[in-house]
């Protein structure tokens, strides 16, 4: 596998995925978070179950050998719904490396807005379990509602709290205690994933992830449980993350400040 180095300037915010401008669409007070029609819902299960899963199993297991420690934490909670947080680090194994943790359990994954931009694939991303953020206050209602009974029917919520996709990067970037407002407020259980690479001896990488929790809050308030729970998270995630057999294939450094009189 051929090495990169990538230069950022904002650990937060810079996103390394290739993925070039995609055309707004917005998801407002009408968008159809949930879907009641018997024959979508029957499309649905069709391209989940019979079409996604086996092929995000044979990628993930063909192409990255792909190693799950710690699956056997989530066998207690198979009948109740949790949140699962993860690294942003595959463009498109994210799409694939949680329904393996999850399975057979479904997973619908919080996503930005620009993954149903592609014309004629809304309604196949939102069969395979995408929520997307609202773009207008009006959409927030339905989002919430929309999260609120798939984990009361015992799916998982995965959310990638970094955001932005930076390939085979082997830190956690800093991320806010924001996305960790709905288990804060409803209860729900809290596990993270963390994608880890290891050298092989074919030259391309292999993934190892780490499954951790499930995680607790006893705060006063909302804001108290996120935070504690964020914080709780991020340690778990930097821990596997510093495993010495953590592979870095792509070089990640802060780009040099331009000297006085530099034209960029």
């Amino acid at each position: 596998m051929k090495r990169k180095t990538f230069h950022y300037d904002d650990p937060v915010n810079d996103e390394f995925s290739g993925v070039g401008e995609r055309r707004k669409v917005e998801v407002g007070s009408d968008f159809p978070y949930i879907r009641k029609n018997i024959f979508w819902r029957a499309a649905a299960f069709f391209v989940y179950r019979i079409v996604m899963t086996p092929f995000a199993y044979l990628y993930c297991f063909l192409k990255f050998r792909l190693k799950i420690v710690g699956k056997e934490k989530l066998r207690d909670h198979r009948d109740r719904g949790y949140f699962l947080y993860g690294n942003h680090t595959q463009i498109p194994g994210d799409a694939f490396i949680h329904n393996m943790i999850t399975f057979p359990k479904d997973a619908y994954v919080i996503v930005n807005p620009d993954n149903i931009a592609a014309r004629g694939t809304k309604n196949l991303i939102m069969m395979m379990g995408a929520l997307p953020t609202p773009t207008t206050l009006g959409g927030f209602k339905g989002f919430s509602a929309a999260i609120e009974q798939r984990i009361s029917e015992g799916h998982s919520v995965v959310i990638y709290p970094e955001a932005h996709i930076w390939p085979y990067y082997t830190g956690i970037r800093p991320f806010p205690s924001t996305s960790f407002r709905y288990p804060a407020g409803d209860g729900a259980p809290v596990f993270c994933f963390t994608v880890t690479y290891r050298r092989s001896k074919r030259g391309n990488p292999r993934i190892v992830v780490y499954v951790d929790g499930p995680f607790e809050s006893h705060g006063a308030t909302i804001r108290d449980r996120q935070a504690e729970l964020r914080e709780k998270v991020y340690a778990a995630m930097c821990a596997r993350a510093e495993n010495p057999d953590n592979y870095a294939f792509y070089t990640y450094e802060p780009a040099k400040p331009e000297k006085k009189g530099e034209r960029s």
